[in-house]
């Protein structure tokens, strides 16, 4: 990982505050980790990898599909000037309180 961009966005995105609630002591480990519907959080070290790969610059806009927990699409606001998600399972879209 050399994209400076990446490693910053990554610092400044809490992801204790994506994870269901009783894992966010595995919040920094390197495995994905459950969310609703049966489906992960992505390890960090793979989000990381695919936003750097995606070649994600200041002034892009991004459509992220299968938004998940919003981890990813949040690391990317860092970056992006808008990010767009999409996500069929309409759990996952609510914040919870």
């Amino acid at each position: 990982m050399l994209d400076k961009l990446v490693l910053e966005a990554m610092r400044r995105v809490p992801r204790e505050a994506f994870v269901e609630p009783g894992f966010e002591e595995f919040a920094y480990q390197g495995s994905p980790l459950p969310i609703a519907e049966d489906q992960t959080i992505s390890q960090p070290y793979v989000v990381a990898l695919m936003i750097e790969i995606a070649g994600i610059r200041p002034g892009d806009r991004v459509l992220e599909v299968g938004a998940g927990s919003g981890y990813a699409a949040a690391v990317m606001s860092q970056i992006a000037d808008a990010v767009y998600t999409i996500e069929r399972h309409p759990s996952l879209g609510k914040t919870r309180p």
